[in-house]
């Protein structure tokens, strides 16, 4: 198990959080990004289900197959981790919602 463990993954994290970040202003800006609800609507929901995989998969893998993490990283260096999973996770929870909106409300 341990030769797929790729570390926490805090750039992985910050760059998905940046780009769901930016999604999310594009959609709040700039309108559909396709021109069919439909379409940006399962591209929001696939995109934030995809940006949700990897914080449930680090919690997957601490809860499971990592039992001695805490003992492993400095107590400000784990709750920091641990927060960026929780803003990465809100961030892709967001994406869904924007995109279950487009799907469900038809625009003007």
């Amino acid at each position: 198990m341990d030769s797929y463990w790729r570390g926490h993954g805090i750039k992985t994290l910050w760059v998905i959080a940046g780009i769901g970040i930016a999604y999310g202003g594009v959609i709040y800006f700039y309108g559909p990004l396709t021109g069919s609800d439909e379409v940006d609507g399962i591209i929001g929901v696939v995109f934030g289900l995809y940006i949700c995989s990897h914080p449930a998969a680090h919690l997957v893998d601490l809860l499971f197959f990592r039992r001695g993490f805490r003992s492993e990283l400095p107590s400000s260096r784990a709750f920091l981790w641990l927060g960026l999973n929780l803003l990465v996770l809100l961030i892709g929870w967001f994406a869904i919602f924007l995109g279950t909106t487009r799907l469900v409300f038809k625009g003007e």
